[in-house]
């Protein structure tokens, strides 16, 4: 019987199909009308070539072992890639870079007191899970970055970790000083947990997974369900990316064998805490040796046992020592030469390193953007190259830090900054919903393309399910906006230096959302979980190689580049609104903090007891002048649409030279986002509209600079910063009127 969800989301799909937004198929952004049926021709046939078998027989090849960064396997993988994209007629080879890589020596975690345990550490075999026996060259669960340490102290349980959290240790008068903290995953990245921790004073620190929040209070555990069983622990790098991603003794610059570099102790990304990841069946003995106050409702998991913050009585001795080692990263690099525009690159990327066995992550993306290469491999065969040059990526060590990204996006600056007009990024993908992030100016290019994909579950396009579910959440902008809006990208994956790095146009996409999954950075994230649980036909494969496909090579057919001005313009001023309503929410959370303060009833607690202490008095909240904004938004606004308007109008009637002077102006837009001296603080993350936030990890800020200076409290460098990104959009604004006006005169 269908729930009432499922039967709502088919009433939506069915009005969609009827009355739904069509993306204009006969008629795409950026095209001519001849090209434009030549191009539509070109991806029906693309279509036909694509085949669910080989990405079936690449993931089970390609996942047979471990293949992290530096193992056997992972170059075994790279030189097996390598071979086959020169048979479908890519210049191929891989590109060296050498990273810091730590891997672990000694790992032990006991508890002392009130009782004896000691950690088990381990993923145990699985039934029916058939590479979960396999033990050589397996890296067993941990942290990449931590400090080696031996330490012992009382424990701490400090919830997820965030700065909330501390302030609620805080009233309560518990401080982590010399303490061991043990913190749940979930709600930011896991090295801003570890930071946090060590910038409270902690000596150690314990990551562990939660049934609540991907085990089995989701749904059947592994290996009756896709969650997270007891022992599964999820792996991760918890060096401090915020600062710059990227081999941490070479910031800034490729980790050639002859860079120069940092030392360890110089290295700014690096974690000082040792740090240990556990599973909920390591977790729960720890947790329920803890005495202390009751922890809020909130902090509560879903383990069969009372919540205590401590500190103690649970004291735990936490010791980690790794080996320090250079290690060589293997970047899978395969060049497709443009017919007409060869110096400028459409970039694709995924990342093809594991923590272990990695079907899922990132595999199922590696596979489907292989496929996609062979298909329009197989069309330049045919004589029907791309216009532009087309780059393929397999990015090595991007589990510890998006390593093989970065150094190459670092190596190569100077040319990406004169060639690449977009950088395309997938990583994991299984069935269920397109996701779509990136830069707004591609907003309108993603909905076209995804009106032209066909969902392979629901028979109507990837768009029109999008929309329908949309609608279903509620999301008024479902019915009243031309578009879907993407999101905003903040890190996480590969496209993170050449977004917020090199100011290069990027879009991060994929499928999922109805796989369930507790997996994640396990050694359960196998060939045979895969089958069962993410997307056992591979059609949603299929599906990602054909949206990828057609955005790739709409970008290296397009006349002119496609973008939409507009959709950049309408996404800014959503943001401008955002941060100038920071002001009263400020102000109103500085009132009733103040009042609260003023009335003593911070003092009125569970148990009175206990000691609490009175948090700091906010100072006021002063008028932020925001009309320097405003201005620039408008002016960025007529622009936008002025040019939109030049871009249906003139399209057809430009000289090839005039396409190709408009096409360079549009190549650099993205860069005129970006400033040399970067962001307060992190000078490596140059965007200043979308950037991953400072105390968030992956999660995106947008206006970055206005938006963290208010959440700061920090009132000078909020105003300084509303005159930079005003500065930020003139210049854009300056870069699409100088593109209209050569469509003028075209």
């Amino acid at each position: 019987m269908q729930s009432s969800w499922t039967t709502l989301l088919l009433i939506c799909l069915t009005i969609v199909g009827l009355f739904g937004f069509k993306g204009g198929q006969s008629e795409l952004l950026g095209f001519t009308a001849e090209r434009a049926a030549a191009q539509l021709e070109l991806e029906l046939d693309f279509d036909q070539l694509l085949n669910t078998d080989n990405l079936r027989v690449w993931m089970q090849r390609m996942t047979a072992k471990p293949h992290h960064v530096g193992s056997p396997h992972a170059k075994a993988n790279a030189e097996f890639m390598v071979e086959l994209f020169r048979s479908w007629g890519y210049e191929a080879d891989t590109v060296v870079y050498h990273v810091l890589f730590p891997t672990p020596r000694e790992r032990h975690l006991e508890l002392l007191a009130p009782r004896s345990y000691t950690a088990k550490l381990i993923e145990p075999e699985v039934e029916g899970d058939a590479t979960s026996s396999l033990r050589t060259d397996r890296l067993p669960p941990y942290n990449a970055y931590s400090a080696d340490g031996d330490v012992t102290g009382e424990l701490v349980y400090v919830n997820q970790g965030l700065p909330r959290d501390y302030d609620v240790l805080r009233q309560r008068g518990i401080d982590v000083q010399g303490k061991i903290v043990i913190v749940r995953y979930g709600g930011s990245w896991r090295g801003i947990k570890v930071k946090l921790a060590a910038l409270h004073g902690a000596i150690g620190c314990i990551l562990y997974s939660d049934p609540r929040d991907d085990g089995y209070w989701q749904g059947d555990a592994y290996p009756k369900g896709p969650y997270r069983w007891e022992f599964g622990t999820q792996r991760g790098s918890i060096m401090d990316m915020p600062l710059f991603p990227g081999d941490p003794l070479t910031p800034g610059v490729g980790a050639t064998r002859d860079a120069e570099r940092l030392s360890r102790e110089e290295a700014p990304t690096l974690m000082r805490i040792p740090v240990l990841p556990i599973g909920w069946g390591d977790a729960k003995p720890l947790l329920e040796s803890l005495e202390g106050p009751v922890a809020p409702p909130d902090w509560r998991g879903a383990l069969p046992l009372t919540y205590h913050v401590g500190p103690g009585p649970a004291r735990v001795r936490l010791k980690v020592a790794f080996d320090w080692n250079l290690t060589p990263v293997y970047n899978v690099m395969a060049t497709l030469k443009g017919l007409d525009y060869p110096d400028e690159w459409v970039i694709r990327g995924n990342h093809r390193d594991a923590w272990v066995f990695g079907a899922h992550d990132p595999i199922s993306g590696m596979v489907a953007l292989m496929e996609e290469a062979r298909a329009i491999g197989m069309l330049a065969q045919q004589g029907r190259s791309p216009r532009r040059t087309l780059i393929y990526a397999g990015w090595d060590a991007e589990e510890q830090g998006l390593l093989g990204s970065t150094e190459w996006a670092e190596h190569k600056a100077a040319e990406l900054r004169q060639k690449a007009i977009i950088y395309i990024n997938t990583d994991s993908n299984a069935r269920g919903f397109l996701s779509a992030g990136g830069s707004h100016t591609l907003e309108r290019l993603v909905n076209e393309v995804a009106e032209s994909v066909m969902d392979p579950q629901t028979q109507v396009t990837v768009g029109t399910r999008q929309r329908a579910r949309r609608r279903v959440q509620g999301n008024a902008e479902a019915d009243s906006r031309e578009d879907l809006r993407m999101f905003p990208l903040g890190s996480g994956s590969d496209y993170t230096p050449f977004l917020q790095h090199l100011g290069i146009a990027s879009l991060n996409i994929g499928f999922g959302g109805e796989g369930g999954g507790g997996n994640y950075h396990s050694s359960y994230d196998s060939f045979d979980y895969y089958l069962r649980f993410g997307d056992p036909g591979f059609e949603y494969g299929i599906a990602l190689a054909k949206v990828a496909g057609r955005l790739s090579l709409r970008m290296a057919n397009a006349d002119v580049l496609p973008l939409r001005m507009t959709n950049f313009a309408d996404n800014v001023r959503l943001y401008a609104e955002e941060v100038e309503a920071l002001v009263p929410t400020l102000r109103q959370e500085t009132l009733r903090h103040n009042r609260l303060l003023d009335t003593r009833s911070w003092e009125l607690a569970e148990d009175p007891a206990r000691t609490f202490i009175a948090p700091d008095r906010k100072d006021e909240v002063p008028h932020i002048n925001f009309a320097p904004l405003k201005n620039a938004l408008a002016a960025l606004q007529a622009s936008s649409l002025a040019y939109d308007r030049q871009l249906a109008d003139r399209a057809e009637h430009l000289t090839e030279s005039r396409k190709a002077a408009i096409n360079q102006v549009l190549l650099n837009l993205e860069r005129t986002m970006s400033r040399e001296d970067g962001l307060p603080g992190r000078d490596w993350f140059k965007h200043h509209i979308y950037a991953p936030g400072f105390l968030t990890g992956y999660g995106v800020k947008t206006l970055p600079g206005i938006r963290e200076a208010l959440e700061a409290r920090s009132w000078a460098e909020a105003e300084r910063q509303v005159v930079i990104a005003a500065e930020v959009l003139s210049q854009v604004a300056a870069a699409i009127d100088q593109a209209a006006a050569l469509m003028a005169e075209g």
